[in-house]
């Protein structure tokens, strides 16, 4: 009597986290246009809020990356307002609220939907729980590559078995990518001339190779690592298989 009850639950939850999505992309296209310059007065008004400004800046960047807001403005801009030392800590710690709570989102409204379509594929499950147990080692690898969306991967680690304590410890992966942000936002000199002149700077492009070949590793290394795990689990999977018919 209590699973039609509970498969109906699921599947609320996960028309709710697809309407959730939905509702942030309508409003990033809506304000798409303006919202540089939203994100900008946002920036100077906790510019102008003294002490409490670090407060509501971290509010502002946990709530952006709840709603699929990219974050790259807000960092330039940490730079900008609170320096590279402050700055770094602020957007780090914003971001790493924000990704959990995307990730617990993800895990309670959508988490019970994913199981129930896997439950009868032994193949699937098997991958799941073996990426699950390399938690930490794939979510740091996978926050170090660029070619992974930091906002999406929230609510994509949030329906697998990762567990919530590795999410945390692997998503340590941003920081260097928050730090070169940080640091070319506060290149800039003031909020109006974010994301412009300091990209030209030579130690914002030697930062950004940097950058780009620690990605380029990353990607590498979670294409690999993910994909022998995965090998892993599926071959004792197909012995037993093998097992079975041979029965």
């Amino acid at each position: 009597m209590t699973e039609p009850n509970s498969a109906s639950h699921s599947f609320s939850g996960l028309k709710l986290l697809i309407g959730l999505v939905i509702v942030a992309l309508v409003m990033i296209a809506i304000t798409q246009s303006n919202l540089h310059q939203l994100l900008q007065e946002a920036l100077q008004w906790t510019k102008g809020l003294g002490a409490a400004g670090a407060i509501a800046f971290m509010g502002i960047y946990i709530l952006a990356t709840v709603l699929l807001i990219p974050g790259s403005v807000l960092t330039l801009g940490a730079g900008a307002v609170f320096g590279i030392g402050l700055g770094t800590v602020y957007v780090f710690i914003g971001a790493l609220i924000g990704a959990t709570c995307a990730f617990v989102i993800g895990r309670y409204v959508a988490r019970d939907w994913v199981s129930s379509r896997i439950e009868d594929n032994d193949r699937f499950r098997a991958i799941d729980t073996a990426v699950a147990k390399a938690g930490f080692k794939v979510v740091l690898l996978t926050r170090l590559s660029p070619l992974f969306p930091f906002a999406l991967l929230n609510y994509a680690f949030g329906i697998t078995q990762v567990s919530l304590k590795d999410y945390i410890l692997g998503s340590i992966g941003i920081l260097p990518g928050t730090l070169m942000y940080v640091y070319i936002g506060s290149l800039a000199g003031s909020l109006a001339t974010l994301g412009s002149s300091p990209a030209t700077h030579p130690d914002t492009q030697r930062l950004q190779w940097l950058l780009r070949f620690v990605g380029f590793v990353a990607t590498v290394f979670v294409t690999i690592y993910v994909g022998r795990v995965a090998r892993n689990a599926l071959v004792p999977e197909a012995e037993a298989e093998g097992i079975r018919g041979e029965e």
